[in-house]
């Protein structure tokens, strides 16, 4: 299998997998922002629950939480780091859990060394 088709073959499977029914973690969930100028990784943790459609909502307003939510919520707690380790390290082994599943933290773990590389590149971090 030649580069390009294997590259191909990699984002079908990815394309695949995330279509994939997930479980929300009842503990919470995280925006990943990066500071290009200051060459930091900051991630924001909100709280949520879960109703009995899975689906996650407002602790304060028991409403649903979508992704173009146009009330601005406060977040719980904040961390800030120059490498994915470094902010890895702050959200797994402080007191508090705020990562219940394993294919959460996964996520997290992917995402931080993905904002990580945007800042080595100097280019615009989306988290997915």
């Amino acid at each position: 299998m030649d580069l390009i088709s294997s590259e191909n073959a990699r984002k079908n499977i990815d394309k695949e997998l995330s279509k994939r029914n997930i479980k929300l973690d009842p503990n919470g969930y995280f925006l990943i922002k990066v500071d290009l100028i200051k060459k930091k990784i900051i991630v924001e943790h909100y709280l949520n629950k879960i109703n009995k459609k899975g689906l996650a909502i407002d602790p304060d307003t028991n409403m649903p939480i979508t992704c173009k939510n146009e009330n601005i919520r406060q977040y719980n707690k904040i961390f800030i780091g120059h490498t994915a380790k470094e902010v890895g390290i702050l959200l797994s082994e402080k007191e508090e859990i705020l990562i219940s599943k394993l294919d959460h933290a996964l996520y997290l773990g992917r995402e931080l060394q993905k904002a990580e590389e945007c800042i080595a590149r100097n280019i615009k971090y989306i988290q997915d």
